[in-house]
């Protein structure tokens, strides 16, 4: 009996850790639908916006977790850039994952 609770309790554990490291990783097909918008600053070769003068860095084949980090530093305020400020202030945790990988998935 203690095997089997043992045995049970370890798949769901295993189950649990598995759909939280998919659901980390972010779907590269949802981001592509949901970075669009970030295209239009993002997806200009050498892009400066007018004000404030800022050069746009390109994010293609840029890591998942340093743009879900950076989402989060706008999101939060931490990072200010008004534009990013506003374009992050609605997204989930899983638009932001979603986001990473799709442009980690860019070369």
């Amino acid at each position: 009996m203690r095997l089997l609770l043992r045995t049970t309790s370890l798949i769901i554990a295993l189950g649990l850790f598995a759909s939280s490291a998919s659901f980390a990783a972010g779907n590269v097909e949802q981001g592509k639908l949901k970075a669009e918008t970030c295209l239009g600053c993002h997806g200009v070769p050498s892009y400066t916006n007018v004000y404030p003068t800022y050069h746009v860095p390109r994010l293609g084949g840029q890591h998942a977790d340093y743009i879900v980090a950076a989402l989060k530093g706008y999101q939060s305020g931490e990072r200010s850039h008004g534009t990013m400020q506003a374009q992050s202030s609605g997204m989930s945790e899983e638009d932001m994952a979603d986001i990473g990988a799709y442009f980690q998935s860019l070369q």
